[in-house]
């Protein structure tokens, strides 16, 4: 759960740095935003634009897996597409299941600690 929790937190950070990247309007000083009745939140999350970072023909995720000692790995799960893997804390996603399994809905994922290259699927 807390590798799932910091895949969430690295994808919310790697948005906020595009949209401000992308951003050339200037953002209000916490004093204009405090008199104009928004929270500093309020004001980053207007910043921000929704956008697809795939994978895009993987169907519904079902369960996610990273793998200890290193941020930027994790698997995924899908209901219609099979494991997918990104190696870029989820910037690229690839689907690493086609050719090994026979059924494509993943219940389940985990990374075996002694191993990163094990991993356990259940399917279902």
């Amino acid at each position: 759960m807390k590798y799932l929790l910091l895949f969430v937190a690295l994808l919310v950070f790697r948005i906020e740095l595009q949209a401000q990247k992308k951003s050339r309007t200037p953002t209000p000083q916490n004093s204009e935003v405090k008199s104009a009745g928004q929270t500093p939140l309020d004001t980053t999350l207007k910043a921000l634009k929704w956008r697809n970072i795939g994978p895009f023909r993987g169907g519904r995720s079902v369960t996610s897996s990273g793998v200890i000692g290193d941020p930027l790995t994790y698997y995924m799960g899908t209901t219609g597409g099979g494991l997918w893997k990104t190696s870029d804390a989820g910037v690229s996603w690839a689907n690493i299941s086609d050719r090994y399994f026979k059924t494509s809905s993943v219940g389940a994922v985990a990374v075996a600690e002694s191993d990163p290259n094990v991993l356990y699927v259940g399917m279902g």
